[in-house]
């Protein structure tokens, strides 16, 4: 039996609302959208959701205790807990520079986690 999904399409500005039919996990039609990007975003939105994810990691001898980092690319959302999780391990020295890479790989993903701006030493 199918089903429908509705939500706001946030693949660009206008935030489109989409409505999905789903049948066994398999889209099957999508209304709604106002271009392109729509169907391609319910599409992974349905079957494959990601996300992009921004925290903090804890620096030594930096100019701020916690230096702001971020996902290079979205991860599964299922995965975002323990994405998370090795995130809050990492503990970086000052200095560091923006998009530097913090942790390679995260969980196998193939997704580095980056520095979101520099932090110099403390004086």
């Amino acid at each position: 039996m199918a089903e429908e999904v509705n939500f706001i399409c946030t693949a660009c500005a206008q935030g489109c609302a989409l409505t999905v039919l789903m049948e066994n996990g398999e889209v099957l039609g999508v209304t709604g959208n106002s271009c392109k990007k729509g169907l391609d975003y319910a599409q992974a939105e349905m079957t494959d959701p990601r996300r992009m994810v921004a925290t903090t990691v804890k620096i030594h001898n930096g100019f701020h205790p916690l230096l702001p980092v971020y996902t290079e690319r979205p991860v599964p959302k299922p995965m975002i807990p323990q994405v998370l999780a090795e995130i809050r391990k990492v503990e970086l020295e000052a200095p560091v520079v923006m998009k530097t890479v913090v942790l390679e790989n995260v969980l196998g993903t193939g997704i580095n986690v980056l520095a979101s701006r520099s932090m110099p030493a403390k004086k």
